[in-house]
């Protein structure tokens, strides 16, 4: 498959169908380009990476991934606390009195017989 076998992206190709004119470049334009190119060369090279950068942004990463489980184990902590304390409340609401189940004598639930067991 050679380069002349794909496709090319539309407005590229020598036989442009669209009815676009082709502006023309105005007058000092390659030397605009050159001389922004040169600026942005000088102040491209005057940018020095700071030796301590990886550095810094790993130690700030740290701090938050510490802080975040910190806060995590905190809330999960006081979750936990909260639905105990809700749980033993209550549990406290119940009546002082025994209820309908446990009135009487104290007797066994089955006054009568037992059911006959099977033997195996």
């Amino acid at each position: 498959m050679t380069h002349r076998d794909t496709t090319p992206s539309r407005g590229t190709g020598p036989d442009r169908t669209d009815n676009e004119p082709v502006q023309p470049r105005p007058p000092g334009a390659d030397r605009t380009e050159r001389e922004l190119r040169d600026a942005l060369r000088a102040l491209a090279g005057g940018v020095l990476p700071d030796p301590d950068a990886y550095r810094t942004a790993r130690g700030e990463w740290l701090r938050r991934e510490r802080r975040r489980r910190l806060v995590l184990t905190v809330l999960v902590a006081v979750v936990f606390a909260l639905a105990t304390l809700i749980g033993l409340w209550v549990l406290n609401q119940a009546p002082a009195n025994p209820g309908v189940i446990f009135n009487g004598d104290g007797a066994a639930a089955a006054d009568g017989p037992s059911l006959p067991r099977r033997l195996p």
